[in-house]
């Protein structure tokens, strides 16, 4: 390297991942060795192939040919008729064993020299067999008698274009004299001198944004074209993505910073509202598309798509400009937004001073909410975003708008938002940057003088994580007490103070206020021993109603068996008089007056609310990670959707807006329209070309480089095993001899330990529990690395070793030998976790669903360039052919996305979610109406039987509430009437043993969102 040069980061990041590449690569198919200790059949997983006689005995069929293949070819469609000349080079290797006696007894194994043929072709329609003779004649050369192999070449006319089968097929006998091993190593194929045609990609559908122009197929391998009419197979396939610019326009820039937003932001609005208009019309007017289909030669079908795609970006367009106009008319909305602008810079801390347009642009699009709450909650509107690209920064902006908002016009207290998240686990990083956001919040509340109480957070994601509730004495095993072992350090959920960053949180129950708390030990803080405004007890969520509530979409089950849930969608019963014991709910034998706090001591006639009962509603429900709403979960989900809609409406006279997250779009209307018989709009809307849109545009930086592989020969935790190996290897080698080290990779040795850092802690994901284990098992008995640490993320991992692994990723130890090394992590890792220092990954098995592929390779190379090795189980029909199309695949995974498979109308999970609503209705309207207590069957048996209530009307109710009332929906009314006969049936039944009106009916309520059966993934 030149003295003088001077590197980026990003370059050396670059450099260094190109050199990691090679390495696993090299050590994949032998590259530089020259002798072994064991058979090299055993040991390489690319560029090699067995003998065709030995395929041939065994099955036979196509998926045992690919996990060992005695051939690798291209496909191709010649350009012109027969015949067709061409020609074809070879480059293969062979390993030879020595006698016992040979000159190296411990490395008896050892590589032949190159054979490079070039093998001239012409064949007509018949095609024909080349070079079998000459490349037997070099493997004689190079010391390998006894290997032959041959250019194979079919011709298939019975396609609607004659297409071209080129291979290279190893013919060497199974056993013969002098031959110690019959396969081939390091082969590679290579054709030229053909004029051909590109294939066009069958796996999806024409479109106006996307080319689906492939060049040429490879069989067993991938396919690069280095130059025109040149066609080379690859042991991998390769693609690299790049990182996006987030501005697409001829316009100056606006000045989207923070504090300018929080000064004056309409000039700036108005800026950006006249460049999205001058780029709609240059690339979505009629004049621009007729152009477009004159020149791509468009179908009828590909310009009405590109018609209807114009109108949707032309009414976003519209929704912008209604939101500038509601900040320009209306001082409560305009003031909020220049609020929270403020608290997200300052929570921000100089790590990022600005939005992306796309962030603002959605912040514009559905403000309307604030100002037409009745209309707007008939759409839901999804922020679609690449992962990483700032949806949860998007949609924390619209949550504190919505919070200061509340705040100026005449909410003081209560749920602002509901933030549910999909997974068993709440990311612990995300709760921080809720916390952290919130706490902003607080800070400019106070410093502005906004009334109101301080802005807080809930944490309710029940028993899996923190406590349901904090009792003074155990009754059963499951109670939690000031006392339990590991209380209070154990249900830390903060990372961090959000007011100061400081990471020496102490945690401490309150026995006085009987609250657990999170307590900054930081004297500068201006919370310095003060209880942070974080609630992660569910009672304490239900006694203080934070500003914002996250969880898991799990505890929206507990509304149809916990009174207290009344608070996430309407109005508490009353106040407690003794401070801080919060909001009371309904009277229970160890509540009798309603407050959740063990033996209050206030009385029982309780303060009234503190302000108008309607508003304690929630203005929002946020869903992240929309796409994973599907099969047995979503359909669940879609009825207490339901539930949860019907229950506000009637508190509070109106529903909640809905905004959800998504990595995919695909079907989102269908899923939107089943889980909350809403309309689905989505932001940003797809720009006129695969990839670009006014909000975004690749630039030349790497993103991602993604490596297919497709093992032979060996099994798929070898290759892992091997290739984690490689990549500790190099690190290793780094850190004993950065000079050697630098100087292969092309990097500047100043930055060793940064890349050290960046680079020394890969992941292996593992779609199952078992791979994850196997994988963390296996590294620990088969690797070459002395002292690899392994840690694993799953949704078994407990909350506080969690914790600490973040902690250890995010502020690695000063000692390479004491870091996190390799982590080992299932679906728990895709959603949430981020962590810069991920940059590298190996995926056991290309993932179920295209959506789970982007949501987890999104984990790594986040800030810096990302390598990741999808190892394909190359026998199973699906990875076969994602591996055959991998580069559209990566760079077309939006189009791969399978349409979510959910409904609402699947009769066993009606059977599963009748009690939850009946038991709702009960619980969160007929109580208070009554005012009385209707927990037991015979108090609820007098109210009904007052009412006169009958199983009909109950029935029909229900059925209403769950959108089943349309005449395809006979027999789910049916349904629900007879358990509601049931139900009555066992409330009139005086020998009956139910002891709480849970009890009652055929089936008790459901205690969480997935208690169904686990889906059965099937297999090709």
């Amino acid at each position: 390297m030149n003295s003088t040069s001077r590197q980026s980061p990003q370059q050396v990041y670059q450099a260094f991942v190109d050199w990691l590449d090679r390495r696993v690569v090299a050590a994949g198919r032998g590259d530089g060795l020259d002798r072994l200790e064991v058979a090299p059949a055993g040991t390489f997983w690319l560029g090699r192939l067995a003998c065709e006689e030995e395929v041939r005995k065994g099955a036979g069929d196509e998926r045992s040919e690919r996990l060992d293949p005695c051939a690798i070819g291209i496909r191709l469609r010649p350009a012109s008729e027969p015949s067709w000349p061409m020609t074809v080079t070879v480059r293969a290797r062979g390993w030879v064993q020595d006698p016992k006696d040979g000159p190296v007894p411990d490395k008896r194994w050892w590589r032949t020299d190159l054979v490079e043929e070039r093998v001239l072709v012409k064949v007509d329609r018949k095609g024909g067999v080349f070079g079998a003779r000459q490349l037997a004649d070099a493997f004689t050369a190079v010391g390998a008698p006894g290997l032959t192999a041959e250019v194979r070449v079919d011709v298939e006319d019975w396609h609607r274009q004659t297409e071209l089968v080129v291979q290279l097929v190893n013919t060497s006998p199974e056993k013969a004299k002098d031959l110690t091993d019959s396969h081939l190593y390091e082969t590679q194929i290579e054709i030229s001198g053909l004029d051909t045609v590109p294939f066009q990609l069958e796996a999806l559908p024409d479109s106006f944004r996307y080319d689906r122009a492939i060049p040429a197929y490879g069989i067993n391998v991938g396919v690069d074209v280095p130059e025109p009419r040149v066609f080379r197979s690859s042991d991998t396939v390769s693609v690299q993505t790049f990182r996006p610019d987030y501005w697409n326009s001829t316009h100056t820039a606006p000045d989207l910073s923070f504090a300018t937003l929080a000064k004056n932001p309409l000039p700036q609005l108005e800026a950006l509202i006249e460049a999205l208009t001058a780029y709609d019309n240059a690339h979505w007017s009629s004049p621009v598309l007729d152009a477009r289909q004159a020149a791509e030669e468009w179908t009828p079908t590909m310009r009405k798509e590109a018609n209807r795609s114009a109108k949707d970006v032309f009414a976003e367009l519209n929704r912008l400009r209604a939101g500038l106009k509601l900040m320009q008319k209306d001082p409560d909305i305009l003031r909020a937004f220049r609020l929270m602008n403020e608290a997200i810079g300052l929570s921000a801390r100089g790590r990022y001073t600005g939005w992306r347009p796309f962030q603002v642009g959605f912040l514009l699009s559905t403000v309307r909410f604030l100002a037409e709450p009745e209309e707007e909650a008939n759409y839901v509107d999804t922020v679609w975003f690449a992962t990483g690209g700032g949806k949860t920064e998007t949609y924390l902006g619209l949550l504190l708008t919505a919070a200061f908002h509340d705040r100026l016009t005449g909410k003081p207290l209560g749920v602002t938002a509901w933030s549910r998240f999909p997974l068993r686990l709440l990311s612990l990083q995300q709760t921080q940057r809720f916390a952290d956001a919130l706490a902003a919040a607080e800070v400019v509340r106070q410093d502005r003088g906004v009334g109101g109480s301080q802005f807080s957070l809930g944490f309710l994601v029940g028993q899996a994580g923190t406590p349901n509730k904090i009792v003074p004495k155990t009754e059963n095993d499951e109670d939690i007490t000031p006392d339990s072992p590991g209380m209070p350090d154990k249900y830390r959920v903060l990372l961090r103070c959000p007011f100061c960053r400081d990471e020496n949180l102490r945690m401490h129950f309150d026995r006085q206020r009987w609250k657990l708390e999170h307590r900054c030990t930081n004297s500068d803080c201006r919370m310095h021993r003060r209880a942070l405004p974080v609630y992660v007890v569910d009672q304490e969520v239900f006694r203080f109603l934070p500003t914002v509530v996250v969880g898991t979409l799990d505890k929206a089950a507990s509304i149809g068996m916990q009174q207290a849930m009344r608070g996430l969608i309407g109005p508490p019963r009353a106040l407690c008089p003794e401070q801080w014991h919060g909001f009371t709910y309904a009277e229970r034998s160890k509540t009798p007056n309603g407050c959740l706090v063990p033996n209050c001591q206030g009385g029982l006639v309780p303060k009234p609310l503190p302000m108008d009962e309607r508003r304690f509603a929630p203005s929002l429900r946020l869903q992240d990670e929309l796409h994973l709403l599907r099969d047995s979960l979503g359909a669940v989900d879609s009825h207490y959707e339901s539930l949860l809609d019907h229950l506000q409406q009637k508190l509070s006279g109106r529903r909640a807006k809905i905004v959800a997250s998504s990595a995919t779009l695909t079907g989102y209307d269908r899923q939107v329209d089943v889980l909350y018989r809403r309309k689905g709009r989505v932001f940003p809307q797809p720009g006129p070309r695969a990839g670009e849109s006014f909000w975004t545009v690749p630039t030349a930086q790497p993103l991602r480089r993604f490596v297919a592989v497709a093992p032979r020969g060996v099994t798929l935790e070898h290759v892992s095993d091997r290739t984690l190996d490689t990549l500790q290897r190099c690190i290793r080698d780094l850190l004993e001899d950065p000079a050697v080290v630098c100087a292969e990779a092309g990097i500047e040795p100043r930055y060793a330990d940064m890349v050290i850092s960046q680079y020394g802690t890969n992941v292996v994901y593992g779609t199952t529990l078992y791979d994850v284990e196997a994988a963390g098992r296996s590294l620990g008995s088969n690797n070459t690395v002395a002292g690899i640490n392994v840690e694993q993320l799953t949704g078994q991992t407990d909350f506080d070793e969690v914790r600490g692994i973040l902690e250890r990723l995010e502020n690695p130890e000063d000692d390479f030998a004491e870091r996190v090394h390799v982590v080992a992590a299932s679906s728990m890792l895709s959603h949430g976790v981020d962590v810069d220092r991920l940059n590298t990954m190996v995926m056991l098995g290309l993932p179920l669903t295209t959506a789970e592929f982007i949501q987890t390779t999104a984990r790594v190379g986040r800030r810096h360039p990302g390598l990741v090795y999808v190892l394909h189980k190359i026998g199973r029909e699906r990875d076969a052919q994602t591996f055959r199309h991998f580069g559209p695949y990566v760079r077309q995974g939006d189009r791969f996305v399978d349409p979510i498979p959910i409904t609402r109308r699947s009769r066993r999970v009606l059977d599963l979610t009748i009690p939850g609503a009946v038991a709702a209705r009960t619980l969160m309207i007929r109580e208070p109406e009554s005012r009385q207590k209707l927990s037991t069957p015979a108090r609820l048996r007098d109210y009904i039987r007052g009412t006169g209530l009958t199983p009909e009307v109950e029935a029909d109710a229900v059925a209403e509430l769950l959108g089943l009332k349309g005449p395809e929906d006979t027999l789910h009314q049916q349904q629900i009437l007879d358990w509601l006969q049931e139900w009555f049936a066992d409330l009139e039944d005086p020998t009956s043993k139910a002891r709480f009106i849970g009890e009652l009916g055929p089936n008790a309520p459901m205690r969480s969102l997935r208690d169904v059966e686990a889906s059965a993934p099937i297999h090709d």
